[in-house]
């Protein structure tokens, strides 16, 4: 059993998500980018606005959820986390441009 001050340790270096682990591209533990190792067992390990927050299969999904699998839920396919994040990034970059058109007016 882990003592309170090693889980304490443990949660306050971890620093906060990044865009591609609130997505589902890569683990909020260890950080292994699904893009490049499709092979990746991710497990689902909690569900957030941007959907569900994946994990690696075993230690990091207990770390994450507190269960080796994680919830019992089955994660989209890794090509359509892919695409709902790539088209999210798009129309930002669209307002994005749209704001900088709208004040150099």
């Amino acid at each position: 059993m882990y003592s309170q001050s090693s889980i304490y340790s443990r949660c306050a270096s971890r620093s906060a998500p990044t865009e591609e682990m609130l997505w589902g591209l890569s683990c909020v533990v260890c950080g292994t980018d699904y893009r490049s190792a499709p092979t990746a067992d991710a497990q689902v390990v909690s569900r957030g606005a941007e959907g569900p927050t994946l994990a690696c299969r075993g230690v990091c999904a207990r770390l994450a959820s507190g269960s080796a699998t994680g919830l019992d839920e089955t994660p989209l396919p890794l090509t359509e986390r892919v695409r709902r994040y790539e088209a999210r990034a798009r129309k930002h970059a669209g307002q994005a441009q749209g704001d900088q058109r709208g004040s150099a007016a």
